[in-house]
Order: structure tokens, then C-alpha cells, then sequence
């Protein structure tokens, strides 16, 4: 019983951490600048909504084509990140491809800094007329996202036992048959989990794209400091970009949830 108690408290306790930070973003959009800046714990639940933030940030900023950029880029460089890491994680998990080597170093671009190669990028960028375009960074996150996504499906694929695609070859399917209406099948919730996770990071990095672009490519991340200013931060009208920023992630992380619990526990249970 007491061991009961004290699960239900921890998990209460975690729920409040992760929730609170989100319901402060979203109270907070739709408050007024008094009712954010006043004192008392009771103001944080106990005020007049009011859309003026929302207005400011429709009417007097280019928050929707941030938004459109955010969107092409993301889920472009997401569709590319997934064509090119399953056919490869496949590859390194079935056949050993290039002794291993090639695996680590793919994965071995996403352990340095990202700074370390920003100079030498930029210049690479500039010198192809990349710099500020969608295609720009579309490439640049496919080739960040596309080691992580590699090495986390390879994982994946490895947990497939190769006799289920010996007894298809058996059966007369071919190699493109088998993984289409076998192997996929059976990694689809590992395949939505790494979607998700390259999407995410798509849509919220901000280093590189805050290099990389400047009005025409701009994305949502590096327009919110906008509201932050030597003389004050503008807390309304910036919560209200955080907010809606969040929506599409969190939607398509709602609606993925059944793939990515499984995709999390795929190979914890074997018999």
C-alpha cells in the first residue's frame, strides 16, 4: 500500500513538472500585460482572457509564413530523412554494409558540436546560393537527422529475426516484397517513433537556423526572440508564438502515440 502511495505521488509529481511549464505558456497567452505581470499565485488561474496577444502577433509580425516555412522544411526534410535512413538502417542491420565503418561514421556526425562545423558550412552555403532558401535547410537537417535516424533504425531492424524473411523468400517473394509487405509492417512503430523525433527536431532547432536563414526561410524558432528586448520581454505575444509553435508537434505526437509507446518497448520482451 505505502509502495502504491508513493508511485502515485512520484507520477503526480512528474505529471506537474512536465504539464505546468505548457499551461503557464498557454494561461499566459491569453492574459493581458497587467495580469501577467501581477503578483500573487492567485492571478495565474484568475483573470479576463483577452486575444490582444493573438492580434499582435497575426497583424504586426510574419508569424504565418514563419509557420509555412517551419512546416516545409520540417516535413520535408523529414519524408527525405525517412526515404534515405530506411534502406540504409536496413542495409547495416541485414548485411554488415562496409564492415561497420560506415555506420559509425555516420553516426559519428552528430557527436561533435555543432558549432565546430558552422563556419565551414556557412561559407559551403554561401558559396552554392543556399543561404536563406528552404532547400538549404532542408539539406541541412536531412543530413543531421539522417545519422540519428540510420543508427535508431538499424536498431530496429535488428530485433526482426531473419528467418521470417528467409520463409517469404522461400514462398517466391522477392527482396523488394519482403521488406515492402513484411519487414515494414513490422517496423512500423519504430519507423514512427524515429519520424517523430526527426520532426521534432526539425521544427525546433535553432542554432543552425538562426545561421542559415534571415527573412525568406526564416523559421519559427528564431523568430520568437523578437519579443525580447534590453528594455523588457514581451511575454504575451511571445507565449502566444510558443504556443501555437507547439500545437502541430504535439498534435502529431497525439495522434502517433499508439506507434510510438510500441516503437519505445519494440525488442524489450523477447520469449
Amino acid at each position: 500500500m505505502r509502495r502504491r502511495v508513493f508511485f502515485g505521488l512520484g507520477i503526480a509529481i512528474l505529471l506537474i513538472v512536465v504539464i505546468f511549464p505548457l499551461l503557464w505558456i498557454f494561461l499566459t497567452s491569453f492574459k493581458s500585460h497587467s495580469d501577467i505581470y501581477a503578483l500573487g499565485l492567485v492571478k495565474l488561474f484568475t483573470f479576463t482572457p483577452t486575444v490582444e496577444n493573438f492580434e499582435r502577433l497575426f497583424f504586426t509580425t510574419t508569424f504565418f509564413l514563419e509557420i509555412r516555412n517551419t512546416v516545409i522544411i520540417a516535413v520535408t526534410s523529414t519524408v527525405l530523412v525517412m526515404a534515405a535512413s530506411l534502406p540504409a538502417g536496413y542495409s547495416f542491420a541485414r548485411w554488415n554494409t562496409g564492415g561497420g565503418m560506415p555506420l559509425f561514421i555516420t553516426i559519428s556526425t552528430r557527436m561533435f558540436p555543432p558549432a565546430v562545423a558552422a563556419i565551414a558550412y556557412f561559407f559551403t552555403f554561401k558559396t552554392l546560393g543556399l543561404l536563406d532558401t528552404h532547400l538549404g535547410l532542408t539539406l541541412l537537417f536531412l543530413y543531421f537527422n539522417m545519422s540519428f535516424a540510420t543508427f535508431l533504425l538499424f536498431g530496429f531492424f535488428r530485433e526482426i529475426p531473419r528467418e521470417i524473411e528467409d520463409a517469404a523468400m522461400v514462398d517466391g517473394y522477392s527482396r523488394m516484397e519482403v521488406f515492402r509487405k513484411i519487414i515494414f509492417p513490422l517496423i512500423k512503430p519504430g519507423a514512427a517513433i524515429t519520424a517523430i523525433f526527426s520532426l521534432v527536431w526539425a521544427w525546433n532547432e535553432f542554432f543552425f537556423a538562426s545561421l542559415f536563414s534571415r527573412i525568406t526561410a526564416r523559421v519559427v524558432s528564431v523568430s520568437l526572440p523578437i519579443w525580447i528586448s534590453a528594455a523588457k520581454v514581451d511575454w504575451g505575444p511571445m507565449m502566444a508564438a510558443v504556443g501555437l509553435s507547439l500545437l502541430p508537434t504535439l498534435l502529431a505526437a497525439w495522434f502517433m502515440q499508439r506507434y510510438i509507446i510500441r516503437g519505445l518497448t519494440f525488442g524489450a520482451v523477447k520469449g
